[in-house]
């Protein structure tokens, strides 16, 4: 017999949207714990939706939906979620840099480094520097996310990693990029640890860097 959490997670997996709520539904009125919930379906379904993507067999629009599925879950969780202690994986500040208002990846990233049990600090779009500096001193966080999808608004990376060395702050933080026009070259010629090309990608460096 397929449990609840199978239920979840494999609906999840196959992006049926209804089969997930009504899985969701039936869970929650069993008083399923949250933290299981979480912990057993929808981590397993997401690291699924995550899989395919890196197999190819998901595209970003298929990405982009089982973060929206994940997103309404932990809407309908979260009044619960807050009650139960869960085991927090480490923290993550993130923003797309001043000037660009994208956020589409940006919140794809969060839904799975969320899914994945970290908490995340999401600071919106056209952030000022000084503002993840600011948060990055006072969080303290395990990683700063830093998004940009417009070509002209890269160098803004560049400013904020500078600033956090001002601060004496960049030692205390790892710093992933994230946008289509970012690259690991880039990455490494402005001082920040990684570049994601892909939001599974950037939770599997996220998590990679807690485990050490």
């Amino acid at each position: 017999m397929v449990d609840v959490f199978d239920k979840i997670a494999d609906a999840m997996a196959s992006l049926d949207s209804d089969g997930f709520k009504k899985a969701l539904n039936e869970a929650m009125e069993k008083k399923t714990p949250v933290t299981d919930i979480l912990e057993k379906g929808l981590r397993k379904g997401l690291a699924e939706v995550g899989r395919r993507f890196e197999a190819g067999e998901y595209f970003l629009s298929e990405l982009l939906f089982g973060a929206d599925m994940m997103g309404e879950a932990m809407k309908t969780l979260s009044p619960q979620l807050k009650e139960q202690s869960i085991e927090k994986k480490g923290t993550i500040v993130l923003g797309t840099v001043r000037g660009d208002i994208h956020d589409i990846g940006k919140n794809i990233f969060k839904a799975f480094a969320q899914g994945s049990g970290f908490e995340v600090f999401d600071l919106g779009v056209d952030v000022d520097p000084e503002n993840f500096v600011r948060n990055v001193v006072e969080k303290k966080p395990n990683v700063l996310g830093l998004s940009a999808l417009l070509t002209t608004t890269i160098p803004e990376m560049k400013i904020v990693i500078d600033e956090l060395k001002k601060a004496r702050a960049r030692d205390q933080v790892k710093v992933i990029l994230g946008g289509n026009a970012v690259t690991e070259e880039y990455a490494k010629e402005i001082g920040a640890d990684a570049a994601a090309v892909d939001a599974v990608q950037g939770t599997n460096f996220c998590k990679g860097w807690i485990r050490k």
